[in-house]
């Protein structure tokens, strides 16, 4: 066993209607002024002057910023930076899906130390404690919740960079089932199966541990057994603790063991033609599971039995047919077949697989993989 560490260096709190508790969290955490980050959906529902509201009501001054696009960009990074140090506020609450918390955590360390979110590029490169997080997801997929990392589009390079860092982690994360139960079913298969490919690209990683491949197994029983139900009933109370639980459980994961080429692949896809994360993802997810089967030592039989209706016996499997069973998944939550039927041009491959090179993800991947597999890839998932 290789040696390894790890530290749960936050305080989750858990529980439907545990979004009234954000007030005294506040004070926990010694804050006078927050910064609310959220998207215009949120605020167009009232979540953002809901949660603004119980803010009031323990004497904290709010701000808020919601001008945010899925796939945020540097350009919004900048906008919300400036807007939180003009409000004078002394913390911040993350509201929303993946691309408020990424733009919350771009903030928290720009804030901070100045500059640009791209001189933050890569790993562990932030110098030191950012502005104080409280985290609220509204999406059971991302895990952004719990983890170090923020991915941000630069446009000037049509890439998605990210910046690594256990500085990026929230000081706090609420997780309250009733604010994902609203979400569309679109929106929540998207998500779900981005959750469930965290911890499934982290259980097989290179860089597993007996901590993450803990995490990454109680995340795959939790989704594995509640994404269909969740996709067709939103208001599944059991279902959306699961998922959100899940999505938890895989970002605790794959802060610790990252992820693989399905991750790799996809930042690109969705710079390049704007393309949903987890759509991406899903689309990819087959193609990536065919290529690593001649890798499995095991673990494939396990994955696979979590998301199967019809769990199998070691002897009657083989690591070929968890592709298969990913195709059905896709197809049972509306996921797209293949990149070309969400606007993916096949001039753009070679270009998409050098930016895919540059993610560290790849050396995690269980598969070694050189620049000519990507492209091969890439054409297999068109």
């Amino acid at each position: 066993m290789n040696d390894f560490t790890f530290s749960i260096p936050q305080k989750v709190i858990v529980g439907k209607g545990s979004l009234e508790k954000v007030g005294q969290i506040s004070i926990n955490l010694n804050g006078k002024h927050a910064f609310i980050i959220s998207g215009p959906n949120l605020e167009k529902m009232g979540v953002v002057s809901k949660v603004a509201r119980i803010l009031y009501e323990v004497s904290i001054e709010v701000d808020f910023f919601t001008d945010i696009e899925a796939n945020p960009s540097v350009t919004t990074v900048d906008k919300a930076t400036r807007a939180f140090i003009e409000s004078g506020a002394d913390y911040i609450v993350a509201l929303g899906g993946g691309s408020p918390l990424d733009v919350a955590k771009a903030v928290a360390v720009v804030a901070k130390y100045g500059g640009s979110i791209t001189d933050y590029e890569g790993a562990h490169r932030v110098p030191g404690k950012v502005v104080p997080m409280i985290a609220i997801p509204t999406t059971a997929g991302t895990g952004s919740e719990v983890t170090a990392f923020s991915v941000i589009t630069d446009h000037i390079r049509d890439y998605k960079l990210t910046v690594f860092s256990y500085e990026l982690i929230p000081d706090y994360a609420i997780l309250d089932p009733e604010l994902i139960m609203t979400s569309p079913a679109s929106v929540a298969a998207a998500c779900g199966i981005d959750a469930f490919i965290h911890a499934e690209e982290s259980y097989i990683s290179r860089d597993a541990s007996p901590f993450t491949e803990a995490m990454s197994e109680k995340a795959m029983e939790l989704i594995g057994r509640s994404i269909r139900q969740f996709v067709a009933n939103r208001e599944n109370e059991a279902a959306a603790e699961d998922m959100l639980l899940g999505s938890l459980f895989a970002g605790i994961a794959f802060s610790w063991a990252r992820l693989g080429n399905v991750h790799a692949m996809s930042h690109p896809v969705s710079a390049y033609f704007d393309v949903p994360h987890g759509v991406a993802n899903g689309i990819l997810l087959p193609t990536i599971a065919k290529y690593n089967s001649t890798s499995d030592e095991g673990k494939y039989l396990k994955i696979y039995n979590y998301i199967s209706v019809e769990p199998v016996t070691k002897e009657r499997f083989k690591p070929e047919m968890l592709a298969d069973a990913f195709r059905k998944l896709n197809a049972e939550l509306g996921i797209p077949a293949n990149l070309a039927s969400v606007g993916v041009k096949e001039e753009y491959i070679k270009a998409m697989a050098e930016d895919a090179m540059k993610s560290g993800n790849i050396m995690a991947n269980p598969r070694k993989t050189e620049y000519e597999d990507i492209v091969e890839l890439y054409k297999d998932a068109m």
